[in-house]
């Protein structure tokens, strides 16, 4: 049998994962570089969360570079520039970023009424067993 606590902390860790890469993201909007390694740094490269069910019946997340993780954006005033003025700049939808920061909380609210709930039931059996 799965312990309920445990499978609730570890989704409470991958939804505290899934919140903060999306605001790593959304931080990190305009955070443009070069396109290549020669004309400067490069820029921010978008971030993604997966999450797997592991044995126990939890969930394990992991933060991925988005594929692709820059698009080039007509920024010809920018020092990142190239000679046709593209930079590199973050592949991130914003609205995405938003819908996973709200999954991330409705995920967080779940795993801790399950264990609000565990916690209700352990009492109550305590009271039963007295």
């Amino acid at each position: 049998m799965f312990n309920a606590v445990s499978i609730a902390l570890s989704g409470l860790t991958a939804s505290s994962l899934k919140a903060s890469t999306a605001a790593s993201n959304i931080a990190n909007l305009s955070t443009g570089g070069a396109l290549s390694q020669e004309d400067g740094p490069a820029p921010y490269e978008t971030r993604i969360t997966t999450q797997t069910a592991t044995e126990n019946g939890g969930v394990q997340a992991d933060v991925s570079i988005k594929n692709p993780g820059f698009v080039p954006a007509y920024d010809p005033g920018s020092p990142f520039a190239n000679a046709d003025g593209l930079i590199g700049a973050p592949n991130t939808d914003l609205a995405e970023e938003i819908i996973n920061l709200k999954q991330a909380e409705i995920a967080y609210k779940a795993n801790i009424n399950v264990i609000e709930t565990q916690k209700e039931l352990d009492d109550e059996l305590l009271d039963i067993l007295e």
